[in-house]
């Protein structure tokens, strides 16, 4: 088993990466090192070359190690930061991908962050893994023919999105493989909380960045036919007769602190039409339901829901507000955490159904504190979604925004999915696939970030839960619509 990888090390001058390349070599399987970096390294060791790339995530910089790839098999090690391997972690690699015939191995990891070293399991990939922060770790194993045949494919020159780009052309003729297994370790200087990095691909500062990922997945699936055109079922928003025009739905449990806002909000609304609020009250514990049932109490507008099942996720309980007789035409989300930004929220957002003639609308909102100041990164458009890819981008993000507004008939045939996760984003995604979804882009709710959000700090294990339920949803989704284009 000698000379059969070539590795490829993202290297930065100030940080070792001598451990590394010593590790790499006493592996006794390894034919070549190249060291990749815009600047050339102070000492090149020997059995080492250096490769000159102005941007190591680049198209041009991947073509560069298509090029110097010679052996069976290629590492791509893409953190320029320190790097142990585990007791025969290579030849690891090598085994299962034999076993496999798979064109991209990964596995789990250990990781060090502020000196502390712990687990760090990944996901396995599938057809709906299409988002383009999926983690594989930073050691990325490729078969090098599917290498140079997913670099072949390559028909723009990426900045940004080119590894990427890479194992989406890869997928398309290999399977990419994880093993369950820890088979290195890895520092990781990103220290932040996880609720404060899921906003990073809506940023306004890499907005660069997501027009080319964005280029790169609608190519990938106009490549498995798995993208649909900008042709859409048209509404009548007349079939149905319905006593209210708007229903604002506000799943809750235990929010005590915040439900009252979240009523006031509504109560507050300013509209030419009757709506009302439905909440639906998930068996609370702390105070939530006597709040509730005081407001319910003063207001007619207010229809309390204590639903007999005990099995009920959000999803669920936005499935019994839709399905409910009073529910209006256009049914409206607010989460209990938050507020909508001033008294003519519902009345834009029921004008824009009419107005852009489509089944859902999603707005703009701002993050703010407890107090309601505004924090980074501030306002969020979602300018990803554009009326003619934006369905197409949709498989790609991993939300479609808030506040999110359907009109109820084609809410009630989907059903929402009895979860507590992704059941808003995996009803865009149906909804989208018929029927064009409308935008606001002015901000219209306060989206509330504090410690007793849901997902303000999540652990790795329910980080890799919901991202799996998300990449599961797009699977299906992905189905759907390979399904929809042969038909």
């Amino acid at each position: 088993m000698e000379n059969l990888i070539s590795c490829f090390v993202h290297v930065n001058e100030s940080v070792d990466f001598l451990s590394t390349v010593n590790q790499l070599k006493s592996t006794g399987i390894v034919k070549k090192i190249f060291l990749m970096s815009k600047v050339k390294p102070y000492a090149i060791p020997e059995n080492c070359e250096w490769i000159e790339c102005e941007n190591f995530y680049s198209s041009a910089a991947i073509k560069s190690i298509g090029e110097a790839a010679n052996t069976t098999y290629t590492l791509i090690s893409t953190k320029a930061s320190p790097l142990e391997l585990g007791a025969y972690a290579l030849e690891r690699f090598v085994n299962v991908m034999n076993d496999t015939n798979a064109g991209l191995v990964y596995s789990d990891f250990y990781e060090k962050k502020e000196g502390i070293l712990s687990a760090h399991p990944v996901i396995d990939y599938q057809a709906g893994s299409l988002r383009d922060d999926f983690n594989f770790g930073s050691l990325l194993f490729y078969k090098t023919e599917a290498l140079k045949n997913g670099i072949s494919k390559f028909s723009h020159d990426f900045n940004f999105a080119a590894f990427y780009d890479l194992r989406l052309k890869v997928s398309q003729t290999y399977s990419l493989f994880r093993i369950p297994e820890f088979l290195y370790s890895e520092v990781e200087l990103d220290t932040r909380k996880s609720g404060e990095k899921q906003f990073d691909y809506v940023d306004p500062k890499n907005r660069e960045v997501q027009i080319e990922m964005e280029k790169a997945c609608t190519q990938h699936l106009k490549e498995i036919d798995g993208y649909l055109k900008p042709d859409f079922e048209e509404i009548q928003f007349g079939e149905d007769e319905f006593d209210f025009e708007a229903s604002v739905v506000i799943p809750v449990r235990n929010r005590a602190k915040t439900i009252e806002d979240a009523i006031k909000s509504i109560l507050t609304q300013k509209t030419k039409f009757k709506f009302n609020l439905i909440i639906v009250d998930n068996h609370s514990t702390d105070g939530t339901t006597e709040i509730i049932t005081k407001y319910a109490a003063q207001s007619d507008l207010i229809v309390h829901i204590l639903p007999e099942r005990k099995d009920l996720g959000i999803g669920g309980c936005w499935t019994a507000a839709v399905m409910d007789s009073r529910c209006g035409r256009f049914a409206v989300q607010l989460d209990s955490d938050d507020l909508y930004i001033d008294e003519n929220t519902l009345q834009k957002v029921v004008d824009a159904f009419y107005e852009q003639q489509c089944a859902m609308v999603v707005g703009t909102y701002k993050i703010v504190d407890v107090n309601l100041q505004m924090i980074p990164p501030g306002i969020i458009e979602h300018k990803e979604w554009t009326p003619d890819n934006g369905r197409n981008n949709a498989l790609r993000i991993n939300g479609l925004g808030a506040p999110r507004a359907f009109y109820t008939p084609v809410v009630r045939k989907i059903k929402v999915p009895n979860v507590s996760y992704g059941e808003d984003y995996a009803v865009g995604l149906a909804v989208s696939r018929n029927y064009q979804i409308g935008r606001i882009y002015e901000p219209l709710y306060l989206c509330r970030r504090w410690d007793g959000n849901s997902d303000a700090a999540l652990d790795i294990v329910k980080q890799n839960t919901y991202n799996t339920y998300k990449d599961r949803v797009r699977s299906i989704e992905l189905a759907a619509r390979i399904a929809k284009n042969k038909k």
